[in-house]
């Protein structure tokens, strides 16, 4: 049996506001989260460990593509086999890279479910169904990349998708809904309205009419119907992103849009600011367009007011009941630790 160690000890804080909730190798890019790539690149028999004694160890941002397995056993593969995350907007820039990886990693001596009649495809020998997904009179156009659509996913009628693409286990797009690559749509999400190189990680909601673009957004999230966010400035100049370790603005290129911690929503028809960060289990409305970083626990964006203990974990709790599933005591946990530090 393989063991690997994922060293994450130096690297949480510059990945905030993802790496407070869980391990950085529970980060989804591509299709697969960091751990999962660890495990079905090596092959079976591998497990990720949390002790480093006896193990083989490796940087936790440190994203393998399908050849850095290849070149594993004989010695340290090429630079260019795996890409490294330092910051959350790096995961925006390497997802288009990681489904192409992570697609081909997945589909190896595998046979893709039929693809219904009634659904338009371009490029067809690109696209992989798993089975139990339902896709309804839709387009699907791989001409720019894969598209992956995960086991009992769902795609209705006239959705528009564009690779590279991934759409998770048990996600589902909505009608209508215009989807450009690079984009993930993690494991029981749900994607509607306008959306353009983003990553959801996993059981959140981006359901209805509005944009999101360049943007990533955390697990157990909640976007506003007719939200939308901002990824370019007026001027096309530098976009400057909040770094809460250095508590300062950082530029990160021309293109950013929001970047969203977990449990944390907005309310209908919130204007995102360019290069927005929101922390954890953030309450996001208000007037006019948000600030560039709203804190953890915000109750509005204004600064005026806190989320109570108590409604944290109702709140969370009645979230997680839209979905059949519930919070666990070690996230009571974790959560109650990071409100006292906020």
């Amino acid at each position: 049996m393989q063991r690997v160690f994922l060293d994450e000890h130096s690297i949480k804080e510059n990945l905030y506001p993802f790496a407070q909730t869980g391990p950085v190798s529970n980060l989804r890019v591509g299709i697969l989260t960091i751990k999962e790539k660890w495990e079905k690149g090596i092959g079976q028999g591998a497990v990720v460990v949390e002790n480093e004694k006896d193990s083989r160890n490796f940087p936790a941002n440190q994203i393998p593509g399908k050849s850095f397995f290849e070149q594993l056993s004989n010695a340290n593969p090429e630079e260019d086999s795996s890409r490294i995350i330092n910051y959350p907007w790096d995961l925006i820039s390497i997802n288009d890279w990681a489904i192409r990886e992570d697609f081909k990693i997945l589909t190896k001596k595998k046979i893709s479910d039929l693809i219904p009649e009634n659904v338009e495809v371009v490029n067809v020998r690109d696209i992989f169904i798993e089975e139990g997904a339902t896709l309804n009179h839709c387009f699907l156009n791989a001409s720019t990349g894969p598209i992956y659509i995960g086991k009992n996913a769902e795609i209705m009628e006239g959705a528009f998708i564009r690779g590279p693409f991934a759409l998770c286990e048990g996600a589902v797009v909505k009608m209508g809904a215009k989807i450009y690559g690079a984009t993930t749509i993690g494991p029981y999400s749900v994607a509607g309205g306008e959306i353009k190189n983003s990553i959801l990680m996993g059981y959140s909601n981006k359901a209805h009419d509005g944009y999101l673009g360049d943007s990533v957004i955390g697990e157990w999230c909640n976007i506003g119907a007719g939200t939308s966010n901002s990824n370019l400035k007026n001027n096309a100049g530098q976009v400057k992103v909040w770094h809460k370790r250095t508590r300062s603005f950082i530029e990160v290129g021309l293109k950013c849009g929001l970047i969203m911690g977990d449990y944390s929503r907005s309310a209908i028809n919130t204007s995102f600011n360019t290069g927005t960060v929101i922390g954890i289990c953030a309450n996001v409305f208000g007037p006019g367009l948000t600030p560039k970083y709203i804190a953890d626990f915000s109750w509005g964006f204004e600064g005026k007011q806190k989320y109570t203990w108590e409604k944290v974990q109702e709140h969370i709790n009645n979230w997680k009941k839209l979905k059949n599933s519930a919070v666990s005591e070690t996230e009571i946990q974790n959560l109650k630790s990071i409100f006292d530090r906020s």
